[in-house]
Parts: C-alpha cells; structure tokens; sequence
C-alpha cells in the first residue's frame, strides 16, 4: 500500500464495510480497513479510487439495505369495567347460589355434567362458568380471571375481551366434556381464566405484537402462554387440567381469529354491543336452565 490512499467508505458497521471489502478482492483492487472504537472506513490507493467508488455503488444498487418492519401499534384500552362486571357476575350468582335464592338448585341445573350435556343440554358449558365450590375457589378464580381478564381488555377492550372469554370458556367446556368420559362432572370459571390466558396469546402472536427480528420473540407468546397454562392451571388432583387446557386452546383460536377485526376494536358501539351480548348470554343460559 502507497502513503496516498483515499477513503472509498465508511460506516459503524465493520460487516458493511467487509462486505464491500470482497467485492474490491474479487476485483484486485488494492485496499484495507481502517477501524477505531467507533467506526471503520475502507480506503484504496488513490488511483484505484474512482473504479472503487464506482464498484462500491453498484454493489449497493444490486443490494439495498433491509426495511426495518414497522413496528405494530398496540392500541391499548380500558380493562376495568370488564374485569368490574366480571367479579361483579361471579360473586352474585354464588351469592344466589349459595342461598338458593328462588327456591333453586343453582349447583345443579347450572354444573357441567357430561351425560347431559351430550344430551343436549347446552347451557351447562356456560352457567357451569359462574359457579364455585366454596370460598377458596372463587377467591381463586376471582384474583386469576381478573389478572388475566385485565391483559385481554387492554389489547381488545373490556366488551369484546369478555365476550369472547366467555365464548371460548363455553368452548373448551363443551370440548372438554366430548373428550372425557360421560359422567365428567365440574363447575368454576377456571376454564374462563385460561380461556383468557389463550387469548392474549393467541392474539399478540397472530398480530405480531413483539419483536419478529429473532425466532425466541416470534413464539414468545406461544411460549409464555403454555408456561403460565403448567404454572397455574396443573394444581392438585381436583384440578381440571383438560378443562384449562381446552379452555386455553379455545381461547388461543379465538385470539388469533379476533386479529380479523382488530381495527374495529376500538370502536365504542362494538364493544358495548359485545358487553350486553356478554350479559344476556349469561342470563339466557341461566334462563334456559330453569325453564327445562
């Protein structure tokens, strides 16, 4: 190399500047990289430099840098009146049945039972939702659906969220009950918890709400998702670990499907329309299950 030497490029990347450094080598163009704690530069003999500059340009028309992914807008809203009407909904239908309020057998016109739900029997796989065992269960349930509830209102407001919870739940009841054997018998809004849990997953993987540059982020949510499903769903033996489970996979299904109508989510009259649909089929069930 001569004393006259001119710098061809100069970037803070040293991968940048290798790169062009191999196309000036396969050219047999002389050259060397000059790098300090900042930056680096490749300079040439300056009678090399002007066919450098020129080959450095072609390379860069041939292979223009990467579109950085625009990074997703989370609309975040207000969970609170869900996760309000939620606890609201829980502690007054113990309330009714723990009293036996109009004469009723709440507890058994309301639980999950898989012969009649085979049978017909429909409403089972959501006012078995509203029900709880003692106090223990329902503190629970209370303390774990308002958590998970919180996180589903604020990506898809208070009305859809619980809407779909309460979709998804009644789902994973009913698969649930298929897949078990006839007499399965359980009540509580554990499979509503979980059915939650699976819709923020599914949602935030399917909408690509964190980083997608690196494999570990792309399936964070996945993977985030079953590791709380093993934490808090898989207690002792009266758990209903397969209700949690279908009740997360539902919920996991119905997140990604909710990605469909993401920017209508922000709209008010969808998400009241979503919270009295909610409540009425709520009461509808609870209706039916008297009336037949």
């Amino acid at each position: 190399m001569n004393d006259d030497m001119r710098v061809v490029f100069e970037s803070r990347n040293r991968r940048a500047c290798a790169d062009r450094a191999l196309v000036l080598a396969s050219l047999q163009i002389p050259h060397d990289i000059v790098e300090d704690a900042l930056s680096c530069v490749l300079v040439v003999p300056a009678a090399f430099s002007a066919q450098a500059v020129q080959q450095i340009g072609l390379y860069d028309e041939e292979n223009p840098p990467a579109k950085a992914a625009a990074k997703a807008v989370i609309n975040y809203q207000d969970p609170v009146p869900g996760v309000i009407g939620y606890v609201v909904v829980v502690c007054v239908l113990a309330w009714l049945d723990v009293t036996s309020s109009f004469g009723q057998d709440w507890r058994g016109a309301g639980r999950v039972d898989g012969v009649l739900i085979r049978n017909g029997e429909w409403w089972r796989t959501i006012t078995a939702l509203t029900l709880h065992s003692d106090l223990r269960h329902i503190v629970g349930n209370i303390v774990f659906g308002a958590l998970f509830g919180l996180f589903a209102g604020r990506l898809l407001g208070s009305g859809v969220a619980w809407l779909a919870i309460l979709l998804t739940a009644a789902a994973g009841n009913a698969f649930n009950t298929l897949l078990l054997e006839s007499a399965h018998s359980s009540i509580g809004a554990s499979t509503a918890v979980f059915a939650a849990l699976g819709i923020v997953a599914g949602f935030v993987w399917r909408a690509k709400l964190m980083s997608q540059e690196r494999w570990p982020y792309r399936i964070g949510p996945v993977v985030g998702g079953f590791a709380l499903l093993m934490y808090t769903g898989t207690g002792d033996a009266n758990t209903d670990v397969g209700a949690h489970l279908m009740g997360f996979l539902c919920g996991f299904v119905g997140g990604m499907l909710l990605t469909l109508v993401r920017d209508k989510l922000t709209q008010k009259h969808w998400q009241r329309a979503s919270a009295i649909l909610a409540l009425l089929i709520v009461a509808t069930a609870w209706t039916v299950a008297f009336l037949s």
